[in-house]
């Protein structure tokens, strides 16, 4: 019997206690009730159905499409996230082993194009909110390894038939007992493609499918467009642009205007309203009597137009964690110090999304990628690894002031707080493949009679000229 199952000695007796907690969120006034009547009780699923899910993205896809903030936010995401492409580095103790399996791997990558697939999934996970990439074979990629990653829109993955009481699938995916993927109903065609039917779909093993999407609530199966809140931003940016520029247009289309101090029915000359006179250029003329010449003054824009588009720009980026500069595409307002700061919540943003791509997506790619190695004979030693060690390089940042960076990180190294392999990894590099070329450089450094002593002279030399 577990301890606290035993029975006590003594039976006390407790009595129940009322609690009163009152929240002002909680009261439904006259003044809020028209504020809160969209909320409701319904479950992660059911809150993101299929309908809502439709509207979404194809309200987040017209925007992307015809929004120049939304299309550079979507692309600066996908090329912050994914770069040029990550890189693997495999950590057996074999070092040869690890350098042809890195080799053979990157080779694959570039004949899929794997970097550009990544960006466009992470493209999608903006708009559509998720992703999903169907791993199959292509005899056309060269190499040993015919593994290719197909990409399909969410708008694909459903489910083509109504089962009644079905409580195992959430529109195209079927679930085990325990809430694992076990099938994926994708449809052969767009729905919105004319060769689309009802009955044209495959059913595919959870193994082979990928789908990238981030569960805002628990039990969540289904994804929606990350820039959702920032829908209805978009909108209103773009529509007071326009207005702004129609007004602006209007008061510039008048060339001058004729208008009269006199009161109505006083002493001027009879000119018909709304009448149109051209005009001609350098040239003298006569108005009416009682009649001025005027041109109609712009209001628009106001000098506070820069400032509110700031202010949207500014609310639409943060539900995507960026930055107003990042965002914007200017930092002119920015000093040093709040330029690094801002980076550094937008850098940890990055680092957390990489992580995801590399467990969710890469480590699944690596997975079937050794699946299919294995069966050659240059790399059959893969089938005596259970688990293949490895990481995943991304792009490095470059710093603002590259000079600062370098004394820290010299700081770092000679206090024993990092390692070359760290601080490679910031770069997005291979610590032992550069410490490997940077040998052959110094090997040739010497028999060139270039010594590393004559090179730091030099160097020396050219800081001295630019501090005079």
């Amino acid at each position: 019997m577990w301890p606290f199952r035993s029975k006590a000695k003594t039976i006390r007796r407790t009595m129940p206690v009322t609690l009163h907690a009152k929240y002002d969120a909680a009261q439904t006034t006259r003044e809020n009730i028209r504020h809160w009547i969209m909320a409701d009780g319904l479950s992660a699923d059911a809150a993101v159905s299929s309908d809502v899910r439709k509207k979404l993205r194809e309200r987040a896809r017209y925007e992307v499409a015809n929004n120049s903030y939304a299309k550079g936010i979507v692309l600066t995401l996908a090329n912050d996230c994914v770069g040029t492409g990550p890189r693997l580095q495999v950590l057996t103790a074999d070092t040869e082993f690890n350098r042809q399996v890195e080799t053979a791997f990157s080779q694959w990558a570039q004949a899929v194009g794997l970097a550009a697939k990544l960006r466009t999934m992470r493209m999608a996970k903006s708009t559509d909110g998720e992703t999903f990439a169907v791993l199959a074979g292509n005899h056309n990629v060269s190499g040993p390894v015919k593994l290719d990653l197909h990409l399909v829109e969410a708008d694909r993955v459903t489910t083509p038939y109504v089962k009644l009481l079905d409580d195992t699938g959430i529109d195209g995916i079927e679930f085990d007992s325990n809430g694992n993927p076990v099938r994926y109903t994708i449809l052969r065609y767009h729905p919105g493609d004319l060769r689309a039917t009802i009955n044209d779909f495959d059913v595919i093993d959870a193994d082979a499918v990928i789908h990238w999407f981030r569960p805002d609530r628990p039990g969540q199966h289904r994804g929606v467009p990350e820039i959702t809140p920032a829908l209805p931003l978009f909108a209103q940016l773009r529509r007071y642009t326009l207005a702004v520029l129609g007004a602006a247009e209007t008061a510039a289309d008048f060339a001058a205007v004729l208008f009269t101090d006199a009161p109505a029915n006083g002493e001027a000359a009879s000119v018909e309203p709304m009448d149109v006179v051209d005009l001609e250029k350098r040239m003298a003329t006569v108005l009416p009597d009682g009649w001025k010449l005027g041109q109609i003054k712009a209001e628009q824009p106001a000098t506070s137009y820069a400032e509110f588009k700031k202010e949207i720009l500014n609310e639409i980026a943060r539900c995507l964690n960026l930055p107003y500069n990042i965002a914007a595409c200017n930092s002119s307002g920015y000093n040093y110090a709040s330029g690094r700061l801002d980076w550094q919540t937008f850098a940890r943003a990055i680092r957390v999304e990489q992580a995801d791509m590399a467990s969710v997506v890469l480590d699944k790619i690596l997975a079937a990628w050794m699946y299919e190695a294995m069966l050659s004979s240059e790399f059959s030693v893969l089938r005596t690894l259970g688990y293949l060690p490895h990481q995943w390089f991304f792009d490095g940042t470059e710093h603002v002031d590259p000079a600062k960076e370098a004394n820290a990180q010299k700081t770092r190294l000679d206090s024993n707080t990092t390692t070359l392999a760290a601080e490679f990894a910031r770069q997005g590099k291979d610590w032992e493949t550069e410490l490997t070329q940077r040998a052959k450089e110094k090997q040739l450094m010497a028999e060139l009679g270039l010594t590393e002593t004559a090179t730091e002279t030099a160097t020396l030399v050219e800081d001295d000229d630019d501090e005079e």
